[in-house]
């Protein structure tokens, strides 16, 4: 009963942080898993998001296996003595036939499918791809997971929109559609609280004050 009334009202702090921009972003492209690594804009929005949180406690990184992630979750790490935990949990939506490919060509030829994406893509089913459900499950359980190992701690998470944003909907409870109305930026950050008797809270969503530039995509 000690080690439980000590965890009581411990705050764990969570930074919920998008990637820096690569080439999909900018060329308009699909990207899911397909892996582009950080194009100089987004290798610059790394740095300044590591600059603006170099006084903020972090006790563990964790990202997505991807180069994108990983390479803006390794700019934050320098100097903090840590390397980026890779975790599955936080890969980005797997899109299929989709991945690396022009948003306006997919329009193109899957205008049905396209309209949905636009509109509610949490309704989105496509053979060899995962639906934005699947996401939420295992992005939501994977920090369940974390949460509860580093209950008191502060710990970052580095991945993608299409994942941030069904994770923030599963943590609050906001039903769909939710995804149009959550937009983080790349390179942004937000904060989520975690205690034991009110569970999760965002204090903060889509930092960008840190940043010169970002592309803001709505597609």
């Amino acid at each position: 009963m000690r080690l439980r009334r000590l965890k009581l009202g411990m705050r764990t702090t969570i930074y919920l942080i998008r990637h820096g921009e690569c080439a999909g972003n900018r060329q308009g492209l699909f990207r899911g898993r397909y892996d582009f690594p950080l194009n100089e804009v987004g290798r610059k929005q790394a740095e300044s998001l590591a600059r603006e949180l170099k006084d903020v406690n972090l006790d563990a990184i964790y990202s997505s296996p991807l180069s994108r992630a990983l390479e803006t979750a390794k700019a934050i790490c320098e100097g903090r003595g840590i390397e980026p935990i890779v975790e599955q949990g936080f890969n980005n939506i797997h899109l299929g036939s989709w991945e690396g490919r022009p948003k306006a060509e997919i329009a193109e030829e899957y205008p049905s499918q396209f309209r949905l994406w636009r509109t509610e893509p949490e309704k989105l089913r496509m053979q060899g791809a995962e639906t934005l459900e699947k996401v939420q499950t295992r992005a939501v359980k994977a920090l369940a997971r974390i949460t509860e190992e580093r209950m008191g701690e502060g710990f970052a998470v580095l991945t993608h929109r299409a994942v941030i944003k069904p994770l923030i909907a599963g943590i609050l409870g906001i039903p769909a559609p939710y995804f149009w109305k959550l937009n983080p930026e790349t390179a942004s950050y937000s904060i989520i609280e975690h205690t034991l008797e009110r569970g999760y809270a965002l204090t903060l969503f889509n930092q960008t004050k840190h940043l010169k530039e970002f592309i803001r995509e709505d597609v």
